[in-house]
């Protein structure tokens, strides 16, 4: 556990094994919550500990979702559903390459929208910005490697993360 103070608030760090399960009780109990996102599987659009993920408890997950899902034992993801098969879901960050699968019941919560470059407007996911994204950014999908790996090497080193 790490603890650190930031404008008069104590943010504290938990391992997602520990953190987690408490988020996913507070989202069974009716309330959306908050996370700073954590990991790189989500660039270019999403940040590590930059952008903030606004979640409710999943009801009805679709296929392009972004969702929190448990993936392992206590091992969850906030990835985008790239296909469903009866029971089993099909995950992808948007910044990778390989799936993970999971079982539809292991999708715990839904992503109502993102708080982006630390703005304070939330970009909604059913909004106009996120489904345009989404919609070119998953139809890239062949030549996505490419375009990461220039975001990587090229693109951060000179700009900065987007």
């Amino acid at each position: 556990m790490n603890m650190k103070k930031t404008k008069g608030n104590t943010e504290i760090q938990l391992p997602n094994a520990q953190f987690i399960p408490e988020i996913i009780k507070f989202m069974e109990e009716g309330h959306t919550i908050t996370l700073r996102l954590k990991g790189y599987s989500m660039r270019p659009f999403l940040e590590n500990d930059r952008d903030r993920a606004l979640m409710k408890l999943a009801t009805n997950p679709k296929v392009g979702d972004p969702v929190l899902a448990e993936i392992g034992h206590r091992h969850y993801v906030l990835h985008r559903i790239i296909a469903i098969e009866g029971d089993t879901v099909t995950l992808r960050g948007d910044g990778n390459i390989s799936t993970e699968q999971c079982r539809l019941q292991d999708v715990k919560g839904e992503v109502v929208g993102f708080y982006r470059k630390n703005r304070q407007t939330l970009d909604r996911t059913d909004g106009r910005k996120w489904k345009v994204y989404s919609w070119v950014w998953t139809r890239l999908f062949p030549v996505r490697r490419y375009l990461l790996a220039f975001y990587r090497r090229m693109w951060i080193p000179c700009f900065g993360a987007a």
